[in-house]
């Protein structure tokens, strides 16, 4: 068998791994980010979400995506896989398979992030499944699979739109039907700080998804020809680490402080904006990639807090305004050796084509996303009642109002019983 297929193969499983390991960090992420209360809900939803996920992308997901004899929307082939190796292929399909299915499963991960504290674990299992069918595979078939946006040449090396703005959108939509969490906001408008129980677990997070974005976005590549998979982590590297200063800086001018949630928070969109054009652009213009959209999320996380749209994990800035800035900024940036997908950026000598595209495929990809998610939502909430747990459950904490026992139990009972009244004995 070639070397060469053995080795794409191998690398591209390497970077499956790292992309599925990143659900850790998302279970990290969301757990420290919210209350000690729903720590143990959060663990085992996303567990079970991401296998729900992966089972749905073995059904239709693929298919959709990847799928020949494809309508406007979505390829109609390949549905349940059967592992069936594609001869003449430069990697082992089974690997390929494997490595989309991951980066679906983030996709969904994302936006269950919009659902945090307050929505029923049935509202999961059901949106995780129609999310599977009827949203992601949409735009990846648009963007990866052959589709309308990819004969325009839409640029999304990893998934800027594909992943994270899709994801982004359809938590907006369910932080909109759910409304925020008890406590958020007050009469007059202002919001109350609820915050997360853990900010080590979140740090700890921000490195798992560092690290296991190196499979994110070089794994892309699914190639070791060249080792060009170095450039692309390099480019991947510095976006994160300009985007970890720039927050820092940022928030230390505003605020007289340096503050942590936005440091970490910083990295995070650093990342997730080179991830459109970690393949497409030069050195110097990852760092300014990430720099910028450290400097966006800070106020990106204040806009939407004002606007009264309660995100405990800040879906809606990292993975929202962060994606839409990393899929425009290959418009700007793209190098005419490096852009094998789409045209050159603006500033060398492309002219506004390829931002116009760039531009076109968020427009289209982020509305789609949102409106799709917002009417399955819409139908949820009025066929099961509700979606959003009853006041007294979300006081109490979905640990125990939707599982029966706690992430913490020893420090919970123990909270328990100090408010417990004390009675006197003679």
């Amino acid at each position: 068998m070639d070397v060469m297929y053995l080795m794409n193969s191998l690398w591209t499983m390497l970077g499956a791994i790292l992309v599925i390991f990143m659900i850790g960090g998302f279970i990290l992420l969301e757990a420290g980010s919210t209350r000690m209360k729903n720590a143990g809900h959060v663990a085992g939803k996303t567990v079970f979400t991401f296998g729900l996920a992966s089972l749905v992308f073995w059904a239709v997901g693929y298919g959709f995506i990847f799928g020949s004899d494809a309508n406007f929307f979505v390829g109609m082939s390949d549905f349940f896989y059967s592992g069936e190796l594609v001869k003449d292929s430069g990697l082992a399909t089974t690997v390929f398979f494997v490595f989309q299915l991951a980066f679906a499963g983030i996709s969904v991960t994302i936006a269950l992030g919009g659902f945090a504290e307050r929505a029923k674990f049935s509202a999961y299992v059901i949106f995780t499944i129609l999310f599977g069918v009827l949203v992601y595979p949409v735009i990846a078939h648009w963007i990866w699979g052959g589709g309308w946006l990819a004969e325009h040449g839409k640029q999304d090396f990893a998934g800027s739109t594909v992943v994270h703005l899709t994801g982004a959108m359809a938590a907006l939509a369910a932080t909109i039907l759910l409304k925020p969490r008890i406590g958020k906001y007050n009469k007059d408008g202002s919001a109350n700080n609820l915050a997360g129980h853990n900010q080590v677990y979140t740090a700890l997070a921000v490195i798992i998804l560092w690290v296991g974005w190196f499979g994110f976005n070089a794994g892309s590549t699914v190639s070791v020809d060249g080792a060009f998979f170095g450039f692309v982590a390099l480019n991947t590297n510095l976006a994160a680490a300009a985007g970890a200063v720039a927050a820092t800086l940022i928030s230390w001018v505003v605020l007289g402080k340096p503050d942590i949630t936005t440091i970490l928070n910083g990295a995070l969109a650093g990342l997730v904006a080179i991830t459109a054009s970690c393949a497409f652009v030069d050195v110097w213009a990852s760092v300014v990639i990430g720099f910028v959209a450290g400097v966006i999320v800070f106020y990106s996380t204040r806009f939407f807090e004002k606007k009264k749209i309660d995100d405990p994990i800040f879906a809606l800035s990292v993975h929202g305004t962060a994606g839409i800035w990393g899929t425009l900024s290959t418009g700007l940036f793209a190098t005419p050796e490096l852009a094998t997908v789409g045209k050159p950026g603006l500033l060398y000598g492309g002219g506004f084509e390829q931002l116009g595209v760039q531009l076109m495929g968020v427009a289209t990809s982020g509305a789609y996303a949102f409106a799709v998610s917002f009417v399955i939502l819409y139908i949820m909430k009025k066929v099961m009642g509700s979606i959003r747990v009853s006041e007294e459950e979300e006081i109490m904490g979905l640990d125990m109002s939707e599982h029966g026992n706690y992430g913490y139990p020893e420090q919970m009972v123990l909270e328990e019983s100090n408010l417990r009244p004390v009675v006197e004995t003679k």
